[in-house]
């Protein structure tokens, strides 16, 4: 749930950058102090699903981890104050795919575990 609120966070300060309801600096240091996290968490939960027995969701998070590892490695994840109107359009694009992303995880992560409780009961 935390990796949708950070995602979400992240979207409205570009939204709000687009608008000019903030500065160029504050919105890229709220985006920057929560990229790490983020990248963290999601990590831990492609590594909890992998070690609980649960393929089929360890292999929805693999691309995202796959992306991060991406950005992390070409020092691409962070948002620079210079360069961030020229880079909205894209960040924003990106940033809202990763949003999707993750609120259809959070469904699928749903859907199993009542599944399973369901099956339990049986």
């Amino acid at each position: 749930m935390l990796p949708l609120v950070q995602s979400w966070e992240k979207l409205m300060c570009l939204a709000d950058l687009e608008f000019d309801y903030i500065n160029p600096y504050d919105s890229a240091s709220r985006i920057n102090s929560v990229i790490l996290p983020e990248f963290a968490l999601q990590g831990v939960l492609c590594l909890q699903f992998l070690l609980c027995g649960h393929w089929l969701m360890f292999l929805f998070c693999v691309p995202v981890i796959y992306c991060n590892w991406k950005m992390y490695e070409k020092r691409q994840y962070l948002v620079d104050v210079t360069e961030i109107f020229n880079q909205l359009n894209r960040e924003k694009k990106r940033r809202l795919i990763k949003l999707i992303y993750n609120v259809i995880l959070l469904f699928l992560s749903l859907f199993w575990m009542i599944w399973s409780v369901l099956a339990d009961d049986e």
